[in-house]
This record gives C-alpha cells, structure tokens and sequence, in this order.
C-alpha cells in the first residue's frame, strides 16, 4: 500500500492516521505564520444545518463563532479543499483563518508553530461540544 494517498503540487499529503482516520501531513516545511492552504466555502443556515447533522458530513463541516457580530443566518461552512480533513489537537500547529470576499467566504489553514516534513498538520475544533458521545477524539 502506497503510505501517501494524495499529492498536492508537493506541499501536503493525506495518510490513514490510526484511531483517527484520513489526516493532512506536510511534505514540506512551513514556518510560523506560513499558509498552507486555503479553500472556497459553502454558507449554510440553521434549517439546513439540521439536515446535515443527520449526514456524515456533520464531521466535516465547520461552524464559525465570528457570524454574530455581523447578523448572519450562516451557521456553518462545507470547506472544498484539504482543510476539511485536518484532525484536530488541543495542542495544534495550525489555525483556521476566515475571509469574506465578494465571491463568498475562504478558509486558511495557517501555521502557528513550526511543521516538519512528515508531520501530521492539526487544528482545534471550536465546535468540539457539538459532536454526539460516540465520536472519542484523541487529544
């Protein structure tokens, strides 16, 4: 079996990481404040939040605790890229950053410490609290 499932442009690779599924490693160095990757979103509200609650997609859409400020009916955001599949860590070396644009909101997965080759790219869920009894994260 080939250890590095998915390639891209040699920066990042997706493995099987035991006990937790898929994960997103480095293939290259990144420094403090580097972006590693950044991906277009999908906005949804709260109806449509309680139909994919019911789906497996729960566990890969994110929520945003900035909305509030700005009277948005967004409560989620569906992330088309490699973000979607960064574990998380209560000891992360990553950070989501959002950005409103004309076409819509962007993620950015950003470095917050140093990542070495090889090393698995991890982030803190913000809506750990959400997910039900039966999903055990390792910390």
């Amino acid at each position: 079996m080939v250890p590095k499932v998915f390639d891209r442009s040699n920066v990042v690779y997706v493995q099987n990481v035991s006990r937790k599924g898929r994960g997103l490693f480095a293939n290259i160095s990144f420094n403090v404040g580097d972006v590693i990757e950044r991906a277009p979103t999908w906005g949804f509200d709260d109806a449509a939040a309680h139909l994919l609650d019911r789906t497996g997609l729960f566990e890969y859409y994110f929520v945003r605790h900035d909305r509030h400020l700005k009277s948005d009916p967004l409560i989620g955001y569906v992330v088309f890229g490699l973000v979607s599949i960064v574990n998380h860590s209560l000891r992360p070396n990553a950070q989501i950053v959002w950005a409103d644009e004309e076409c819509g909101a962007w993620v950015s997965l950003v470095a917050i410490k140093d990542i070495k080759v090889d090393e698995e790219i991890t982030h803190r869920y913000t809506n750990i609290s959400a997910y039900p009894n039966t999903i055990n994260f390792i910390k």
